[in-house]
């Protein structure tokens, strides 16, 4: 768990620490007289107080709250219970008279479900409660209403825990995708105004010129329009290779050009991010074929399709096409370009990859992938 919410927690913990020493010396103080071995309780409180001591200051070290500091303070308070037969005695234990620990025994618990959450919580709570149990001979209401008490202790302190560690993990993503965007906004005015300016009047000047400047010109118009996509696009989701949902719109979005259009819903596509960076690399590699094969001016259209059973993805082109067979041969010559970069990665995630082509008719790929 990260020191922003840590922090007061494990405070919190060592107060607890030393109020419930307190309250165990006070105990202590008033049942002295009917205890077995009145003079072992002396040294049992100087552990108890030793430890508190020393455990307070320990798990206020951010490296200290591993696991040996989280099996001694365990192993301690194991150590008071087992000891309390022979200090308290077991007539008086067997009566309901508490343990030398009595609330000291929620420290471990506690800690050890703010430093692993609800599982490890209910472990210590459950250790520490089965031993409470096994030192007396017989049941007392008290003794089963203390190890319900520290069981759900443990588990609601754990659940807290690990809410409070997601929680700002998800604002630190949030302050990082703030600041990126924000960056994002600073980069945009300052390309606007002056290299996309630049390219606009390059593509405008030059259109109509011959040759290899109307070349570069209609280039020029290429690289303004997917600069002005790129700089205009926000985050489509977490970052790649994090969990969590992307939109398939802002990732196809991308590829928009003066050659390549893009239709999409009006609403969000979401996809697991590893999905749609795979969907997204599959249409580029399809771009890629487009480009390669019929020209820099062919042109493309992209559609997206969202239904509650899959999503379709078709590029088609205005190319030359190819006659049937074409992609069979290709890959039998090791050429395996559409058969990993795009039928591999739809595959990958369940779906199929479809591609219609024919002589002088262009080529259209389409790519379905199931929401499952």
């Amino acid at each position: 768990m990260q020191q922003g919410l840590a922090a007061p927690m494990w405070r919190a913990i060592g107060a607890y620490r030393i109020a419930s020493l307190l309250y165990v010396m006070v105990l202590i103080v008033r049942n002295v007289d009917q205890y077995a071995n009145p003079l072992a309780a002396g040294p049992a409180l100087a552990l108890m107080v030793g430890w508190t001591a020393f455990a307070t200051a320990a798990f206020a070290r951010p490296a200290w709250r591993r696991w040996p500091l989280l099996i001694a303070d365990l192993a301690v308070a194991l150590a008071v219970v087992v000891a309390s037969p022979y200090v308290v005695g077991q007539g008086p234990l067997n009566a309901g008279v508490p343990t030398l620990a009595v609330a000291w025994l929620g420290a471990p618990v506690l800690a050890w479900a703010v430093s692993g959450g609800r599982r490890r919580g209910l472990t210590a709570a459950l250790l520490l409660g089965t031993a409470d149990i096994v030192v007396r001979d017989r049941l007392h209401p008290s003794t089963l209403n203390g190890f319900a008490l520290m069981v759900l202790a443990g588990f609601v302190v754990g659940l807290v825990a690990r809410l409070a560690a997601d929680a700002e993990e998800r604002m630190q993503r949030a302050i990082e995708l703030e600041a990126a965007t924000r960056e994002r906004e600073r980069l945009a005015r300052d390309i606007h105004d002056s290299v996309l300016q630049v390219l606009a009047l390059v593509q405008r000047r030059g259109a109509q010129l011959p040759g290899e400047a109307g070349e570069l010109a209609r280039l020029a118009g290429q690289q303004e329009a997917k600069l002005r996509m790129l700089i205009a696009d926000g985050p489509s989701g977490p970052p790649p290779g994090e969990e969590g949902e992307a939109d398939l719109r802002a990732v196809l979005g991308r590829f928009a050009s003066d050659t390549v259009s893009i239709a999409s819903p009006a609403t969000p596509v979401p996809l697991p991010v590893r999905a749609a960076e795979a969907v997204g690399a599959a249409v580029r590699a399809t771009l890629d074929n487009v480009d390669r094969h019929a020209g820099p001016a062919a042109r493309a259209w992209v559609l997206l399709e969202d239904d509650d059973a899959a999503i379709t993805v078709s590029i088609r082109d205005d190319g030359p096409g190819f006659p049937d067979g074409r992609l069979e041969e290709a890959a039998s010559q090791g050429r395996l370009g559409v058969a990993q970069s795009v039928r591999g990665r739809i595959a990958d995630l369940g779906g199929t990859a479809e591609i219609y082509s024919k002589p002088g008719e262009g080529t259209e790929v389409e790519l379905h992938i199931p929401r499952h």
